[in-house]
């Protein structure tokens, strides 16, 4: 295991910078997880800790060692694909087994390291298959027992759930959490689905434009998001943003113009009268009142536990989660509170947080 550090790496093709400096560190044994929206650097990220891209300027750093101009095999680094990449006409186990066999262990070594990562995986059974007789998650199983038994030190992982459906999916998830809690591997993980960020990240890496928008834990980035983008990214359904304007200013509050409502917030540093903002409010937070800001219903969604609703607030749509059960029908006008503690604020020209 090791130590994995990213120092102001820079990617460009040609005049377009893709990457912007990027600064991370990743403790031993951690498992991290970038994430953020197609074309973010995620991946390309990725590709160039494992050495399959070219770094424009920076450092890459595994363990001790600089390893910017090492080929990836020699950079002790197993990787797991968004497709599965194995070979049609080899057995699981030869599948597992092969980069083993390129380096020339003996069989007896070999077989060791494939039966102890068949096992790990659920796979003893399937090891005499092809692939074609598996199903998705089996085959991805395989693609992950062959990063396995190369013992590495750093394990990374490109999107390795997108190609299954949902439900297998999120058995998946438990499993690769799972796998690495038993191995202890420092691991990178590339992901767009923040829920998969959420639930298997020791530690956050929220990517946009090339650029880092926050690292954290997951609830850190659930509870206090940095900005406007990372407050709408992670959670879901996302955060409901609500553009104001203060009106009125003290030492114990403020008051928000809405547009149609008037809404009472905390004090926060450096807020000013006609000072535009943006109060963020999470689904969850959301309760009926008596009075507040007044909704009509669009849209529900009932998942069985609990009964999403998108309203209509003025000019944007709004999300309601309710764990009690309601009798709404679409049109129903309803009028929504919030407790001052769960509110987010944040600057509406630059978007970073306030207080």
């Amino acid at each position: 295991m090791a130590e994995v550090s990213v120092r102001n790496l820079r990617k460009s093709y040609t005049a377009l910078e893709v990457l912007h400096g990027i600064d991370i560190d990743i403790a031993d044994g951690e498992f991290v997880v970038l994430v953020g929206p197609s074309g973010c650097g995620k991946s390309t990220l990725l590709r160039m800790i494992a050495g399959l891209e070219d770094i424009t300027s920076g450092d890459v750093m595994i363990g001790d060692k600089r390893v910017n101009h090492l080929a990836p095999a020699e950079r002790d680094i197993a990787m797991v694909f968004q497709s599965y990449a194995l070979y049609p006409h080899k057995t699981v186990e030869a599948n597992m087994g092969f980069s083993l066999k390129l380096r020339k262990m003996d069989k007896a070594d070999i077989k060791a390291r494939v039966n102890r990562a068949a096992e790990i995986l659920g796979l003893t059974p399937y090891l005499d298959r092809y692939p074609r007789a598996l199903s998705g998650g089996q085959r991805q199983r395989v693609a992950m027992g062959r990063a396995i038994v190369r013992d590495p030190q750093v394990f990374l992982f490109d999107e390795p759930l997108s190609n299954l459906d949902a439900k297998l999916r999120v058995q998946m998830r438990t499993e690769i959490r799972e796998l690495h809690q038993r191995l202890g591997t420092t691991t990178v993980y590339v992901t767009h689905d923040q829920i998969e960020a959420m639930t298997m990240a020791d530690k956050i890496v929220v990517l946009q434009g090339g650029h880092v928008e926050q690292i954290g834990s997951p609830l850190d980035l659930y509870d206090h998001p940095k900005n406007r983008f990372v407050a709408s990214f992670i959670g879901s359904p996302a955060m409901n943003l609500i553009d104001g304007k203060v009106t009125k200013c003290d030492a114990s509050k403020a008051t928000v113009d809405l547009g149609q409502t008037q809404v009472d917030i905390p004090a926060l540093q450096n807020l000013s009268v006609d000072q535009k903002i943006t109060i963020g409010i999470r689904p969850e937070h959301l309760s009926l009142t008596q009075t507040g800001l007044t909704a009509t219903i669009r849209v529900i969604e009932p998942t069985g536990s609990e009964t999403h609703v998108v309203m209509r607030f003025q000019d944007q749509d709004i999300t309601v989660i309710f764990r009690d059960r309601h009798t709404f029908a679409p049109g129903d006008q309803v009028n929504l509170g919030f407790s001052p503690q769960y509110l987010h604020c944040f600057d509406a020209t630059t978007g970073e947080r306030l207080g």
